[in-house]
């Protein structure tokens, strides 16, 4: 039998992560294979910084989390391919998460309004979501 958990607890687990990361977290949008863990090196070119905001999810809700407010950079940093992504402390070195970027309808864990980015132009998240497991 799998465990399962209510959606209670699952909407605490996910509140806990933003939390844990704390306010000020810095999201870095990167190129190449996400590396296979956060305690993992860095791995990829940085192609835009985001500064996310003081309040950067929203409450949990049915065992989900969703982003809050405008997740932007007005001027990537160097012109690739955006392949994953991690989110750090407000140190901009601990990293707390990871993973796959991909337009929309593309399956990533994070979607961007456009894979290519190029320096000094602004990259935009329009998607993300994190659903705690064992529903």
């Amino acid at each position: 039998m799998t465990v399962q958990y209510s959606v209670a607890v699952r909407n605490a687990q996910l509140d806990a992560f933003e939390t844990t990361i704390g306010t000020s977290a810095i999201l870095k949008i990167r190129s190449g294979a996400t590396p296979d863990a956060c305690a993992t090196a860095d791995s990829g070119t940085v192609l835009a910084t985001l500064n996310l905001p003081s309040d950067w999810m929203d409450a949990a809700s049915g065992g989900s989390k969703t982003f809050l407010g405008v997740w932007q950079d007005v001027s990537a940093d160097v012109t690739g391919t955006a392949g994953h992504f991690r989110i750090y402390a407000s140190d901009g070195v601990t990293c707390h998460m990871q993973g796959s970027i991909t337009l929309a309808g593309g399956g990533g864990d994070m979607i961007l309004g456009d894979t290519t980015v190029v320096s000094g132009t602004p990259v935009i998240i329009t998607g993300f979501v994190i659903t705690a497991g064992n529903a």
